[in-house]
């Protein structure tokens, strides 16, 4: 049993990275591994074990993986693509850490704040929904039955969500040293959707109400943050109204931390981050342009969190009111978005006001 355990450790050691890689050399004019294998150098043995996860990414050397990339994007794959490349060892190694833990290592989700594309691969593998940047990329131009994403085996799955249950519930016990490893192992369990999960789901984020309702800043107020967004995915969608009037709204501090938290979700903070310490700081180096991109393009794609969109809008149009000018096509669909939304019943009053708001922006830096 202990053997074929570690089998199947190894097996799932890099299984996205190497899907994503595969979606990369399917994005040049080379299709075939044996014809890949040839172009970058190496035996098909190894190229296929790097795409099938036997041979992970990770274990690469740096310089040969940087090799592998500028040679990949030489021979014409979709550089987006590419760019996930880190995200997907990330998720690698988030999920073989749960599943197959180690006594006295640190759980990857303790040491870094990980981001949106980390999360939707680690998606990726749990439900099978691609991340929106391959979508069309993934499921082009292949033969046969071959697989259209990079989803765990049930059996694997089903320890993941039971490990990472267990790990949010020893880190909500170590108190303040384990708050990022709580909050992130928390928000993942949300994509578990079977019943018994969900009533854990359930009772474990309504247990952290509280800080849901807590005026402002607190240490504890990422947490509120991610509890609330988890509460949506599980159809509450109060915990979220309460989390932005209590927890966010006409508090600078938090509206600062706000932004920070988009801007790194988003990939407008390129430099990880080893905590949640980052969100409380003044204006930093992120760009602006880039976070209204994400913040436009998150409204329309995810209309469950459309409170939180629009705050977060509101918040970055009225202290960067020039933003319309540097992107004024997207200012025009963002203004014409807004003016359907207003069409609409079913606005909280609060997302009303601050959707008049940012219209009004729109319109007076686009004249």
């Amino acid at each position: 049993m202990a053997a074929k355990e570690v089998t199947r450790g190894r097996a799932t050691a890099g299984t996205i990275a190497g899907f994503v890689l595969r979606v990369a050399r399917e994005s040049t004019s080379i299709r075939t591994q044996v014809g890949m294998a040839e172009a970058i150098g190496v035996d098909l043995a190894t190229w296929q074990g790097w795409e099938t996860g036997r041979r992970p990414l990770a274990n690469v050397k740096a310089g040969a993986l940087l090799n592998i990339r500028r040679r990949l994007l030489a021979l014409g794959a979709d550089p987006h693509v590419l760019h996930l490349l880190d995200p997907a060892m990330d998720a690698d190694r988030v999920i073989t850490s749960t599943i197959h833990p180690e006594i006295n290592d640190l759980h990857p989700l303790a040491s870094w704040v990980h981001t949106r594309d980390t999360a939707h691969m680690i998606a990726w593998a749990l439900n099978g929904t691609a991340p929106r940047a391959l979508v069309r990329s993934a499921t082009t131009g292949r033969r046969g039955p071959v697989a259209k994403a990079p989803l765990l085996p049930t059996s694997d799955r089903d320890v993941f969500f039971a490990h990472l249950r267990e790990t949010a519930e020893s880190a909500l016990r170590a108190g303040d040293g384990g708050l990022l490893l709580h909050r992130q192992t928390l928000y993942l369990c949300s994509y578990d959707r079977g019943s018994e999960a969900t009533s854990w789901m359930v009772h474990a984020l309504h247990g952290r109400r509280d800080l849901i309702s807590a005026r402002g800043w607190t240490p504890h107020w990422a947490t509120a943050r991610s509890t609330a967004a988890a509460l949506v995915r599980l159809g509450d969608r109060q915990p979220l109204l309460d989390f932005i009037e209590r927890g966010l709204a006409d508090d600078d501090s938090a509206e600062i931390a706000n932004l920070n938290y988009w801007a790194y979700w988003l990939g407008s903070i390129r430099e990880p981050q080893p905590d949640d310490g980052f969100m409380r700081r003044g204006p930093t180096n992120w760009e602006p342009v880039r976070l209204l991109r994400g913040l436009a393009a998150g409204l329309q794609q995810a209309p469950a969190y459309m409170d939180l969109y629009v705050h977060s809008l509101w918040a970055l149009l009225t202290t960067n009111r020039w933003l319309p000018l540097a992107d004024p096509v997207l200012a025009d669909k963002l203004a014409a978005h807004t003016a359907r939304l207003l069409d609409h019943d079913g606005i909280s009053p609060r997302a009303r006001r601050e959707l008049s708001s940012v219209h009004y922006v729109l319109r007076e830096n686009r004249t």
